[in-house]
């Protein structure tokens, strides 16, 4: 597990990254050696990451709630965010009934943590941007229904919920075959804060 993820820092820590490196690197690995890699990525290696996969891969929907995935069946995508504590987060996906498995225009989620009692459960609408291959994560809007099993469904931009995920749009770039990077932005602005995904698989 060491080994990817110190491998997978140098890659980022090159004047020029490349991202096939990175994807080949990833790709090859375990879900436990990915999971490792992505986690141990600081802010810098996470922003790098970003830049680096802007038109490399297509990512949508579908491939982050697969077809064979049952309506309303959870996935899990183990994260690690810049922020300054609680780094290690997920978000949950899962795609409403009555949408093509193939194609689906939106999946509801939200954001799982060791704090959410305190912040919110941050609920999201995903849909796929119309501006290139990316997802956009909109915090705006949050889901009528959820899996049984998810937190209350709350808006955030009411209490704590307001600083943390209030008025917020993630920009989704796909990594590798598992593996996603995130850049937030509020009211429009790009924020000093990424994150990276894993899925298992």
């Amino acid at each position: 597990m060491a080994e990817a993820a110190n491998e997978l820092s140098a890659r980022l820590l090159e004047r020029q990254v490349d991202p096939r490196a990175v994807c080949a690197l990833l790709d090859s690995a375990t879900h436990e050696q990915r999971l490792g890699a992505v986690r141990s990525l600081h802010k810098t290696a996470q922003r790098r990451l970003y830049d680096a996969v802007e038109g490399f891969l297509p990512v949508r929907l579908a491939d982050l709630v697969p077809p064979e995935v049952s309506d309303m069946a959870p996935v899990r995508h183990f994260g690690r965010n810049t922020l300054p504590a609680f780094r290690d987060f997920e978000k949950r996906f899962c795609r409403p009934e009555g949408l093509d498995p193939e194609q689906p225009d939106h999946l509801y989620g939200f954001n799982f943590q060791s704090v959410s009692w305190l912040t919110g459960p941050g609920y999201f609408v995903a849909r796929n941007s119309a501006e290139g291959p990316e997802v956009r994560i909109d915090y705006h809007e949050v889901p009528p229904v959820a899996p049984a099993g998810w937190p209350e469904i709350r808006p955030n931009e009411q209490g704590l919920s307001r600083f943390v995920y209030g008025f917020m749009v993630d920009t989704l770039r796909r990594v590798s075959t598992h593996v996603t990077v995130g850049r937030a932005a509020r009211k429009g602005r790009d924020m000093d804060s990424w994150f990276v995904l894993c899925q298992p698989g």
